[in-house]
């Protein structure tokens, strides 16, 4: 994902009169150790009347000497250059053992070799005591050489000096400030002094404007800047000459293009000659314009490009309204942390010590944009099989119609800063908000840890150990029994209030509590206090006569939602007209005796609890069934915060569901915190949500982009999971039309493009979210059966698309929810909360930049609106093999992609090819390109499906791995004559195909990557590194190639993964040579391609049908 861009580098010299030139020296060519790609370079001089003659001087800079005949009044050097700003790492070198530590001593013979470059010129007492302050204690050479750059950067201000010549080291350091010579001057004595070799080095500075602001220190230049630059080099052993550049303190990198590196700065003048005595005018220009920019992540497209798609979502919005659709779209985006690129919370565990925090950043940040109203919700989330603790789910709630939910922010605490609430507020507050509910105070109950149980597990521990004893082995357990005995077994946890809503008299009822033991002991764990009442002690009934808990089905008729200041009306406002003694009439319930036994029909079994924990009163909402009684409940808990003045966080059961209270909730899943978005009703409001989200994350510290050692960009292996439904369950589109997900289903098995290009690294039959086609051909004649049973047009039925449905759309084990259409919220026959209208796409990995994001829900608003419209009858193809054989290669993913963008096209959306073009850079990363000749041969990443292993037992139990040593790569040539021209991978015949156009052909190569200790074929050694050869068989030679590594050709083992992008581009194109073909006569065997995967070689297999030589 390069940049290319042309410079252009123009001095005049305007004399007063015809002057004589003498023979001028030009060093404006770059050096030939420049690692920055130059693809082309001129150099124009007038006067045109001249003799040039190219020359090396004894440093091997390239210079061009001039003679002009003729007297002139005019002198100008024009310079063109276009290179290309690949991304470089400065650190990418090796530094021989005897040199890893500063200081240490060059070899005889290499000293002797370095000699220009010992040579110190000054050494003034301002130099000295400076030099003085430099530590000669041993350190790694790099951080020295780091810390000493960055030292002198933050010391002597850069300024603009217009004074020809370059300023002494004391004046330097004396005036504190000099131009970019000035400090690289500084900087090659010190080095010299410290016994290093460097030299002086002058040249063009390249500078992009970032595509994003840095969230830590400068983002670098406005626009797009050159100029002429100077900076130092050092020479270490094995590393060779490594820049350093002290006006910005950063080691030289892709913007620094040399022009000529001499051990004296006077030699690296750009311009040296003599003219006759005269008046001179001096110009200059220096112009940076970039020319090329491959699709990127960062900025994936134009404002030409954006703008089109905002148009097209608006009218395809517009065919939404005048057809009724009730299309909404929300999602599951996830993120990863951008500072903690290796830790085990942001990679596999779903839990870690910095996840909550930043998901509370998170969710505060979004509650301010979206919701200023809205209330938090701090409930718990999924527990799953292994993990030692539960999940987390933090959620904002706010109504659709505008009125505040909660209306003071400041009453809502942070659970991650210590407050200094103890249990004597949390018995105020139950005690104020009873009253407020009209439910007997007296039945509040403290809460107790159980003495009994703590004991005996203080009885099992070893004799020589105490519960505060740190060698305990389990963490959890430790930290446990730490808090609870510092604490105190005897004081109070918290208090319950048993609390329901009582349907018949519409009003909130509680019950007193008696246990036999006397007091409430809680169960023993961490879990907050509500999810630990010991309700089986509860006196015994009946289940007929129990409390009901149900809730409330989704296409139920609602009642009305109470408004935004009924509960303080309540209190403050008397209505006028209404009988004096009838207390229902002005909304108030009669408070009732202290000493009440039971304030409704049914005893009460659901609670509230009042715990301080960490110094914040959590107070546990019970479990609530409607909308409106969850907001009255809310709205008098708000009212006793206030009168208190305490501020508390909310936890316990989730809000019921109801399509007037809208939501986002943020949880944590492995590797990543998933932000579940609340559902757009529009295009704009779709835009809208997806900004501020990625916005909001990013100021959060969280990024969408997530990096294998490699350098393999892989997003954050979290998954985007987009959802499709209606306003409401019964308005879903999905429900009212079931052609919409039939076509859908169809359109998706036709063009497998769409499956693989937006997925992630994981796919095929055992993935988390498997085509219903792959490795299943009866699922798809199934599904081609059912797919025949869903009627055409609106149907006042929802429940039968999930009928005919549920059994296909699921995985290999029958798992509903691991499906890429996943229908488990559309109308599951299991609970109400499964009852959503909601399709649910799981195998969409997390795009890195919004706009792609929007562009994929774009896609899908122009297919549902299409599929309304007209549905799409095409029967499914059975593919079979070439799934994952030909779909595998990111050319026939984009040629199908083609054919999905001629469909909508054809149907009147106009969208554009190259809107999809980040996502192959983003899917599919180029390796590298050589030519040979006229042949061009380009080396792509391929997808490859990992096989899941045989069950194996390990320490934590019975586990299934997965192979991920098998790798694939796509191979395209152009202009390649294939009667004649052979490519060949390590020897072998790769099996290319012809794409249509002349001279154009592409295949994939699969390899073994490397030896896992547990792995399909165990006995097949690594294939890499791998080299292509472009073989012409007339000659029986190699014209060129290349050669690719799956890993750092010098054996650098990386022992972090990429800090970001930069890092992971430049690891890729490490392990890219543009050379490296095989050497002598080559006598290629023919290769039957495999009947399976005809467009593939797999290195892995030796095939039987390998023929005579061509």
């Amino acid at each position: 994902m390069s940049i290319r861009v042309a410079l252009h580098h123009r001095t005049e010299y305007l004399f007063d009169r015809s002057v004589a030139l003498s023979p001028h020296q030009i060093r404006l060519r770059p050096a030939p150790h420049t690692r920055t790609p130059v693809h082309e370079y001129s150099l124009k001089v007038e006067p045109a009347d001249h003799f040039l003659n190219w020359q090396q001087d004894p440093f091997g800079n390239f210079v061009a000497r001039y003679v002009f005949p003729e007297k002139t009044r005019k002198m100008v050097i024009d310079v063109g250059l276009v290179v290309e700003m690949v991304t470089i790492n400065p650190f990418d070198f090796f530094v021989e053992e005897y040199a890893n530590q500063f200081p240490f001593s060059y070899p005889k013979q290499l000293h002797k070799e370095l000699k220009p470059y010992f040579e110190v010129t000054e050494s003034g007492p301002r130099l000295c005591d400076w030099l003085a302050s430099v530590s000669r204690e041993p350190m790694q050479i790099v951080d020295f050489l780091v810390a000493l750059n960055q030292r002198l950067q933050s010391e002597i201000g850069y300024v603009i000096r217009m004074e020809p010549g370059v300023q002494t080291c004391e004046e330097t350091l004396d005036l504190t400030r000099g131009s970019c010579r000035d400090s690289a001057w500084l900087l090659v004595q010190i080095l010299r002094h410290l016994g290093l070799a460097a030299r002086f080095v002058s040249g063009y500075l390249v500078q992009l404007t970032s595509d994003q602001e840095s969230l830590d220190g400068p983002s670098g230049p406005q626009q797009d800047f050159t100029d002429l630059h100077a900076w130092a080099e050092v020479y270490v052993p094995g590393a060779g000459w490594i820049g350093l550049d002290p006006t910005s303190g950063l080691f030289a990198g892709e913007g620094h293009i040399p022009l000529a590196c001499t051990p004296d700065y006077v030699s690296a003048a750009a311009v040296s000659g003599a003219v006759d005595q005269s008046e001179v005018e001096f110009k200059f220009v220096n112009q940076v314009t970039r020319i090329h920019e491959d699709p990127r992540v960062t900025l994936p497209y134009s404002d030409e490009q954006w703008a089109a798609v905002m148009a097209l979502g608006e009218r395809i919005d517009a065919e939404l309204n005048d057809d009724d659709v009730r299309l909404t779209m929300g999602g599951e985006p996830t993120f990863v942390s951008i500072d903690d690129m290796d830790g085990a919370e942001w990679n596999t565990a779903a839990l870690g010590e910095h996840k909550r925090g930043r998901a509370e950043v998170l969710l505060r940040r979004l509650w301010q944009r979206f919701a200023p109203g809205g209330v938090l919700h701090h409930g718990q989330g999924k527990w799953y099989p292994g993990e030692p603790l539960p999940r987390w789910a933090l959620s904002c709630l706010w109504r659709e119609d505008g009125q505040p939910v909660w209306r003071d922010g400041v009453l809502l605490a942070d659970p991650t800063s210590r407050g200094g609430a103890d249990a004597s507020d949390a018995q105020s507050f139950a005690r104020r908000l009873a009253g407020r509910l009209g439910v007997p105070a007296n039945n509040i109950e403290p809460g107790f840890e159980d003495v009994l149980y703590y004991l005996w597990k203080e009885g099992t521990l070893p004799e020589n150990l105490d519960v505060l004893d740190s060698r305990l082995e389990d963490k959890l357990e430790r930290a446990r029994l730490r808090r609870l005995f510092e604490r105190g077994l005897d004081q109070v946890v918290g208090y319950a209030l048993p609390l329901g809503w009582e349907h018949e008299g519409e009003r909130w009822v509680s019950s007193p509590w008696t246990f036999r033991r006397g007091h409430m002991f809680l169960l023993p764990g961490d879990s907050p206090m509500g999810l630990r009442l010991p309700l089986d002690a509860l006196i015994w009934e009946r289940p007929e006569l129990r409390q009901p808990v149900d809730q409330l089905d989704p296409f139920a008729p609602r009642r009305a939602l109470p408004g935004a200041g009924d509960v303080s009306a309540r209190y403050t406002q008397w209505k006028e007209g209404l009988p004096p003694d009838s207390l229902r009439a002005h909304g108030l319930s009669e408070q009732g005796l202290a000493d009440a036994e039971q304030s409704g029909r049914y005893f009460v079994r659901t609670a509230m609890a009042f715990e301080p924990r960490d110094g914040n009163l959590h107070v546990f909402l019970p479990p609530i069934s409607d909308a409106a009684h969850w907001l009255n409940l809310i709205g008098h808990i708000e009212e006793t915060a206030r009168e208190l003045g305490l501020a508390i966080v909310l936890e316990g059961y989730p809000a019921p569901h109801d399509p007037r209270l809208k939501r986002f909730s943020v949880t944590p899943d492995p590797g990543v915190i998933e932000v579940n978005i609340h559902p757009a009703h529009s295009w704009p409001e779709m835009v809208q949500n997806t900004e501020i989200l990625y916005e909001e994350a990013r100021l959060s510290r969280l990024g969408t982009e997530k990096f294998m050692l490699d350098g393999r960009h892989t997003g954050t292996g979290g998954g985007n999971h987009v959802t499709l439904g209606g306003p409401s369950p019964a308005d879903s589109p999905i429900l009212r039309n079931p052609q919409v997900l039939g076509s859908l289903l169809r359109y998706w098995q036709n063009h497998p493009a769409l499956s693989y290009l937006f997925s992630g690294m994981f796919i095929g039959p055992t993935s988390q979210a498997p085509r219903v086609d792959e490795a299943r051909d009866d699922s798809l004649y199934e599904l081609n059966i059912a797919l025949h049973q869903l009627p055409p047009g609106e149907v006042p039925a929802p429940w039968l698309v999930d009928r005919v449905l549920r059994n296909l759309l699921v995985d290999m084990t029958g798992n509903t929810h691991r499906a890429e259409f996943c229908i488990d919220k559309l109308y599951s026959p299991d609970s109400a909360a499964g009852r959503l209208g909601l399709v649910e796409f799981r195998a969409f990995e997390m795009p890195p930049h919004a706009r792609m994001a929007m562009v994929q829900g774009l896609l899908l608003r122009a297919l549902v609106a299409r599929f309304w419209q007209q549905p799409y009858a095409q029967e499914p193809v059975p593919w079979g093999t070439e799934l994952h054989d030909r779909f595998m290669l990111p050319h026939y993913v984009q040629r199908d992609m083609r054919d999905v963008v001629s469909d909508l096209q054809r149907w009147g959306y106009p969208v554009q090819g190259d809107w999809f073009d980040p996502f192959v850079e983003f899917r599919f990363p180029r390796y590298g390109t050589i030519n040979v000749d006229d042949i061009e041969m380009e080396l792509r990443f391929a997808i490859e499906p990992w096989h899941v292993l045989g069950e194996e037992v390990t320490a934590q139990g019975t586990a299934r791995f997965v192979d991920s040593s098998v790798e694939r790569l796509q191979v395209k040539v152009r202009g390649m004559t294939d009667t004649r021209h052979v490519v060949t991978c390590n020897g072998r015949r790769v099996p290319l195909r012809c794409t249509g156009e002349r001279g154009e052909f592409v295949a994939g190569v699969r390899y073994k990557a490397w030896d896992p200790p547990s792995g399909l074929h165990p006995t097949i050694p690594v294939h890499a590194p791998l080299v292509f050869d472009m073989v012409d068989t007339w000659s029986q030679r190699s014209l060129g190639g290349c050669t690719y590594h799956v890993s750092h050709p010098g054996g650098r083992t990386y022992e972090t993964l990429p800090v970001n992008a930069y890092e992971a581009e430049s690891r890729r194109l490490t392990r890219f040579w543009s050379f490296g073909h095989s050497i002598g006569e080559m006598h290629i065997p023919t290769e039957t391609p495999q009947c399976e995967h005809p467009y593939t070689l797999d290195l892995r297999f030796s095939s039987p049908n390998r023929g005579a030589e061509r």
